[in-house]
């Protein structure tokens, strides 16, 4: 561990010099990759810098300990050497959890597609719970929210919602959150008072940029269309909706929100572009891709990662067997909690794949 982070230090250091090389600062593409990994590198380098502080303390509290004879100074500096041990013990596990392989998504924007699944008209009104859950989640968080695309059912709920969360850190927090989630409680329309179970699917994509993933537009067909459904009369009369299909895949991407042709077309270039750039990671990482696709599945009832029952007030998270009965704090966007532990669990995996232990 120690030989890898003289290794990273050492780059840093690289980095840094690099940084202030006028060929570098008169290349914006090199600039900005070097400071991303300078980024990525400096809470690493700065924990290890204390933790060699540490060592250099015991090292010097133990030589000045074998010569000093007052034992005032020698209370003193075995006070020292124990806070400096201490300290090593702690920086030791953080360490090891900087040290862990990094999401390269990890700080990157998100674009979220929320389905209703099972339970007709039930699922489309959880799935604008849902919506809203993560919009207040955002909003806690200070983050951005913007909607791409809209198909919502009679009963004021949504077949399908997708919408763009930005903020720093964004992904790392709510890549936990793809898979099926499910409802179980008694619908507004059940006039028998039966408690329903319905789905709804959640797919978190990190948002891919140019440097992520070259979109060849060659094979993209765009076709206009009047806009439906709520907007205003600038959207429903004129033909500002943008349909995207990219030929090689038949992925199609329909996005209307937007009163200008030129911004839909923007926000269906991004969806398109994430949603390749996720199945490019799927290639890469077969192991990873696999358990999201598990996850994400097709809205059926058995294929959950949480449940959330009104009749006892709580929420299930099955992955992690976590249970927490704060079902409207959570519905009203305090993900923290349940995010929190499965982001513990997560490293805690990690470390044991790697057989370190905290």
């Amino acid at each position: 561990m120690f030989d890898k982070l003289d290794d990273l230090a050492a780059r840093y250091e690289e980095i840094m010099n690099e940084m202030a090389s006028p060929d570098v600062t008169g290349d914006p593409e090199r600039l900005q990759k070097l400071m991303k990994e300078q980024s990525t590198l400096q809470p690493i380098v700065e924990t290890y810098h204390r933790y060699k502080k540490y060592k250099e303390t015991i090292e010097d509290s133990l030589a000045m300990l074998e010569e000093e004879k007052d034992e005032e100074m020698r209370d003193m500096l075995k006070e020292e050497l124990k806070d400096a041990r201490t300290g090593t013990e702690s920086l030791e596990k953080e360490l090891k959890i900087l040290l862990l392989p990094k999401d390269p998504n990890d700080s990157k924007n998100v674009i979220v597609e929320v389905r209703a699944g099972a339970g007709g008209d039930e699922a489309a009104l959880f799935a604008a719970e849902i919506y809203r859950m993560y919009v207040k989640f955002a909003e806690a968080n200070r983050w951005k929210t913007e909607m791409i695309s809209l198909n919502e059912s009679g009963i004021g709920g949504f077949k399908e919602v997708t919408f763009m969360i930005s903020g720093n850190g964004a992904y790392s927090k709510l890549k936990y959150e793809s898979g099926v989630h499910r409802v179980q409680r008694v619908p507004e329309t059940e006039s028998g008072g039966r408690i329903h179970t319905s789905t709804c699917t959640v797919a978190i994509m990190p948002e891919a940029e140019e440097i992520d993933f070259h979109l060849d537009l060659n094979e993209c067909r765009f076709d206009v269309f009047r806009a439906s459904g709520n907007g205003g009369q600038c959207v429903n009369t004129t033909d500002s909706a943008v349909r995207l299909t990219h030929i090689p895949t038949g992925i199609v991407i329909s996005c209307q929100d937007e009163k200008s042709q030129l911004k839909n077309k923007d926000k269906a270039l991004k969806v398109l572009r994430s949603r390749l750039y996720e199945m490019e990671l799927a290639k890469q990482h077969d192991a990873e891709a696999e358990a999201r696709r598990s996850q994400i599945g097709t809205g059926d009832r058995s294929e959950k990662i949480r449940t959330y029952n009104f009749p006892q007030g709580r929420v299930t998270d099955h992955r992690i067997k976590l249970t927490t009965h704060r079902l409207q704090e959570v519905l009203n966007g305090d993900l923290d909690e349940i995010i929190g532990s499965l982001a513990a669990a997560d490293r805690a995996a990690k470390l044991t794949k790697l057989g370190e232990n905290i």
